[in-house]
């Protein structure tokens, strides 16, 4: 067991000396921001809500595919769980400044960034399972092509059909857990429906998956350019 733990800790020191640090810091800050913009809906009606975090998930699937398919879809997850400690850390730092008393009347400040446990709570779940998903399933199609096949077309599908699932999991475990849970509980009766729930999570899906679609282009420059300059090349995961 010992052992064990050595050995991963020893393993992911040695990705995290590996691992670009721009690449590191947007995914990091991609996750901590989607946090914070997930407690506000930004559009309701009878069969469809969305909230604000779907405007920048996107990057956060975009950083993990490019680790996953460059270091490996275990490197990938140890990243995704970085990510989340830091996204707790910041959120208890934002909860301690806001309960801290002062003369003026910062009470709208607070309640920004003061933020919501079960937000937390719920953002954390679905994030961590829908990484997992992702990076695993984005690296088993990547498996599934030959060694010789065309990579452009091997990073397009495997980062789309990734990101569209993993990305729907995400959306229907955060709303189904946040809106339906927790929300009628804590938020006076407030809360979406399981029909919001699905809509949502399929139309975020939808719409991040056309996020990436754009910006997947420049995620395969960036690992053309690892390729060219050696970068993960000490670390041995499985790309």
């Amino acid at each position: 067991m010992n052992i064990n733990l050595v050995s991963e800790w020893e393993d992911t020191k040695k990705l995290f000396r590996n691992i670009p640090s721009v690449v590191a810091a947007l995914f990091t800050v991609s996750v901590v921001v989607m946090n914070i913009m997930a407690n506000k809906t930004i559009f309701q009606n009878e069969w469809l809500a969305l909230d604000g975090g779907f405007l920048i998930s996107w990057l956060s699937f975009l950083c993990m595919d490019i680790v996953t398919k460059a270091f490996g879809p275990k490197a990938a997850t140890k990243l995704s769980v970085f990510a989340m400690f830091i996204n707790i850390f910041v959120c208890i730092m934002f909860y301690i400044v806001s309960i801290i008393p002062t003369k003026e009347d910062f009470s709208a400040f607070n309640y920004v960034i003061g933020g919501t446990w079960f937000i937390l709570f719920s953002s954390t779940v679905a994030f961590i399972s829908s990484a997992v998903i992702n990076n695993y399933l984005n690296w088993g199609i990547g498996k599934a092509f030959k060694k010789n096949a065309n990579e452009k077309l091997e990073y397009v599908t495997r980062t789309y059909i990734s990101t569209f699932i993993g990305q729907l999991c995400d959306n229907l475990i955060f709303a189904s857990l946040a809106f339906m849970l927790f929300a009628p509980i804590f938020w006076n009766g407030f809360h979406w429906t399981f029909i919001q729930c699905l809509s949502s999570a399929v139309l975020g899906a939808i719409l991040e998956l056309l996020m990436e679609v754009i910006f997947s282009p420049i995620g395969y420059i960036i690992l053309q350019d690892w390729k060219k300059s050696g970068i993960g090349v000490e670390y041995a995961g499985e790309a």
